[in-house]
């Protein structure tokens, strides 16, 4: 069973920073495609960063510039000038098939394994 456990969140005033982590266990972490989703009350889940096995990285348009996705023995999520749109909750996401992924994307329905959340507030 895979299993995600995303920390981190909490709540900062606009131009602050947070750094989420996600925890994973039950697969080979380098084999995986990985990423972060966030959803707002009324709003469909949204791709916000993701990573492939090889490291590349892919954005967002909205957060291009402040948010930097990385990895080691975790994923993490540094979220820097945060705006009041940024307020949601964060979830950690992964697939893993028992195969390389080569090629994240933002499309929710990629990502078979799914944390359960941390909120992140913005206020003005």
């Amino acid at each position: 069973q895979v299993q995600l456990v995303e920390s981190g969140g909490g709540s900062v005033q606009t131009g602050g920073s947070l750094r989420l982590s996600c925890a994973a266990s039950g697969y080979t972490y380098n084999s995986a495609c990985m990423g972060w989703f966030r959803q707002a009350p009324g709003n469909e889940r949204e791709g916000v960063a993701v990573i492939d096995s090889d490291g590349g990285t892919l954005y967002a348009d909205a957060v291009k510039g402040r948010f930097t996705i990385s990895k080691d023995n975790a994923l993490y999520l540094q979220m820097n000038s945060l705006k009041p749109e940024d307020t949601a909750m964060y979830y950690c996401a992964a697939v893993w098939l028992g195969v390389r992924c080569h090629v994240a994307t933002l499309h929710t329905s990629q990502y078979n394994y799914w944390g359960q959340g941390t909120q992140v507030t913005v206020s003005s």
